[in-house]
């Protein structure tokens, strides 16, 4: 019932109530994609060592001299109207907020807290820079952004043309993406790639045809897949579930830990498993509440919805604009203050009469 009445407005308006409902739909979707299962109340210290959405503010310490992050809750209410960077996720760290990186500010969320996170891993993202170029995202002096994508052991973001590779596959040809960098850093990977990444459809050939199907066995007793691709380089884009082809045995095991690549082995490690846990925990959408009360609304009131809908959009494109350009966090309060002005300056309700005296 709700489509049919969503139909008859579309030849008189070009943005139904369909619309509107599925555009935030998808915002939804990005946001819980970037911010998982964060809780944006209660800093994320007390949790410990975890991955989570990250932010590093500006205003209080000086990039390139002091690297910090600070988890969603802290960059809401101890960074409120600072100028943050948006790090998306890093893994295995704790909150920064309060610490000796942050002088004499101290963390409004959560008192005590130690000097410092020992295990905490910083990268040039903490800066604001970005990739092997080391350019800031979206870059200023750059009229076409590229796309960027995150490489899953070093968790810095590259642009697709700087990522070493002829070509960049679709998005649902692959799973993960390990780095050019990364790749010649621990190169014993490019053994599985010849069974595990989108290399294998490339065309780009091993020592022999019989490599990509023979094993080779190891003294202590487990299998590694044969030499690496010889002819291979660049980036390595893998296939869903190839982190469960890497061996399990103590040896390798070692490695990995002497490589600092041990979280491979996890399966909660992946970004895939941090959005699903956002998901998981989110309650009903927006757009099942928008859904079920538009199958309530008659034409009228529908057409109604819509109008009034365009109009908040129109002012609050204004209203946020001006944050854009100063580059300042809309804040709570600012808008709490638009809403304000919105009802101030609601129209009165005119009352459609349904019959003729």
């Amino acid at each position: 019932m709700a489509d049919k009445l969503v139909e008859n407005t579309e030849e008189e308006n070009s943005l139904t109530m369909l619309d509107v409902l599925q555009e935030e739909s998808q915002l939804e979707e990005d946001a819980y994609a970037v911010l998982g299962a964060s809780d944006d109340r209660n800093c994320t210290y007390n949790k410990g060592y975890i991955r989570q959405a990250l932010y590093a503010c500006k205003t209080c310490c000086s990039q390139k001299i002091i690297r910090a992050g600070v988890c969603l809750a802290c960059s809401f209410h101890c960074h409120e109207g600072h100028e943050l960077v948006e790090l998306y996720t890093k893994r295995n760290f704790k909150c920064d907020c309060g610490n000796s990186k942050f002088g004499n500010r101290e963390c409004n969320l959560e008192k005590s807290k130690s000097a410092t996170n020992t295990e905490n891993k910083y990268n040039q993202n903490f800066d604001g820079v970005y990739c092997t170029c080391a350019r800031p995202y979206p870059d200023p002096e750059s009229e076409n952004n590229d796309e960027m994508l995150q490489c899953v052991i070093c968790e810095d973001w590259y642009h697709s043309k700087h990522l070493e590779c002829k070509d960049v596959p679709g998005d649902d040809a692959y799973e993960e993406v390990v780095c050019a960098g990364c790749m010649r850093k621990h190169d014993f990977l490019w053994r599985y790639a010849a069974k595990y990444s989108t290399i294998q459809k490339s065309g780009v050939s091993s020592e022999s045809e019989e490599d990509l199907l023979n094993v080779e066995t190891l003294p202590n007793g487990c299998t590694m897949p044969p030499k690496k691709l010889t002819a291979a380089t660049g980036s390595c884009f893998w296939l869903e579930g190839w982190r469960t082809s890497l061996c399990n045995c103590e040896s390798c095991k070692q490695m990995y830990k002497e490589q600092d690549i041990l979280f491979l082995l996890d399966p909660k490690d992946s970004v895939q498993a941090y959005e699903e846990a956002g998901k998981i925990t989110k309650r009903e959408s927006q757009y099942e509440k928008g859904m079920k009360a538009l199958a309530s609304l008659d034409h009228v009131q529908q057409m109604t919805a819509i109008e009034e809908y365009n109009n908040l959009k129109e002012r609050l494109k204004k209203y946020l604009q001006k944050f854009a350009e100063n580059k300042k966090v809309v804040r709570e309060e600012d808008i709490k203050e638009f809403f304000s002005e919105m009802e101030s300056k609601k129209r009165p309700k005119v009352v459609v009469p349904t019959y003729c005296r």
